[in-house]
């Protein structure tokens, strides 16, 4: 029995497109969508597993929506013989009514209730006119932050890619925003620990101080004590004395 056409509609349909250089991740998005009412399991193929990265690579497309696939091309040494050599497979049957096991339908599903679509893929280099002339030696003194910056951007940019829909990115947008605001609370309870620490040792060497200060004066009231008793005692020894002699 012949496999059935495919009922995910794809966009592109035929192929996809990847413009270099390659020295960068370059990134295509293919874009599923699901016109019936069935819900329908897929997964993205690839003749070279290791040259790509797909985001999502299956899963179940729900009846009357859509799921656009984030395809990563990476960084690689351009070869005009080698595109020949890659191509992509969309394979898709239509989900049993109570599925729980994705793996285990795969698994079982007979050849005739497989759909599949393929696609080439295409490489686009820059024209002559479009490349930035540059010295060699030029671009080996370029700035490393510079580089960063950019890796940086294209690393966020399929990040973005990746994300199904507007619903993803703001959820990360929002968890960003709940680190920097915990991380500059403990950044002001620091501050306050400081602070607090730097009282309790200044009004430890206050009453240290004020310590020494009432020993040193109690010392001086109790030798001023004994001076005037022995002074008192010594008056009356002599008045003593001098009733004995007289």
């Amino acid at each position: 029995m012949a496999r059935q056409d495919q009922v995910l509609l794809l966009e592109p349909q035929h192929e996809l497109k990847f413009r270099g250089p390659f020295s960068d991740v370059v990134n295509t998005t293919l874009k599923l969508a699901n016109p019936t009412d069935r819900n329908v399991c897929f997964k993205v193929k690839t003749t070279a597993p290791r040259r790509y990265c797909v985001r999502p690579n299956s899963g179940v497309l729900d009846a009357g929506t859509s799921i656009n696939v984030s395809v990563m091309l990476q960084p690689f040494d351009y070869d005009p013989n080698e595109k020949s050599k890659h191509k992509f497979m969309v394979q898709s049957m239509l989900a049993p009514p109570e599925m729980t096991d994705m793996e285990g339908v795969w698994k079982e599903a007979k050849p005739e209730e497989l759909m599949d679509s393929k696609l080439r893929c295409v490489f686009e280099l820059p024209a002559e006119n479009e490349k930035t002339h540059q010295d060699p030696d030029a671009n080996k003194m370029m700035s490393s932050n510079l580089l960063k910056s950019e890796s940086s951007t294209l690393s966020m940019k399929s990040m973005s890619s990746t994300l199904d829909d507007g619903g993803e990115v703001k959820k990360v947008m929002e968890e960003c925003k709940r680190l920097q605001m915990e991380a500059q609370r403990l950044r002001e309870e620091n501050k306050q620990i400081r602070e607090d620490d730097g009282l309790r040792m200044r009004k430890s060497n206050v009453l240290s101080s004020s310590q020494h200060s009432s020993h040193s004066t109690v010392k001086e009231e109790g030798l001023s004590l004994r001076t005037v008793a022995l002074i008192v005692l010594f008056f009356v020894v002599g008045v003593i004395i001098g009733k004995l002699v007289l």
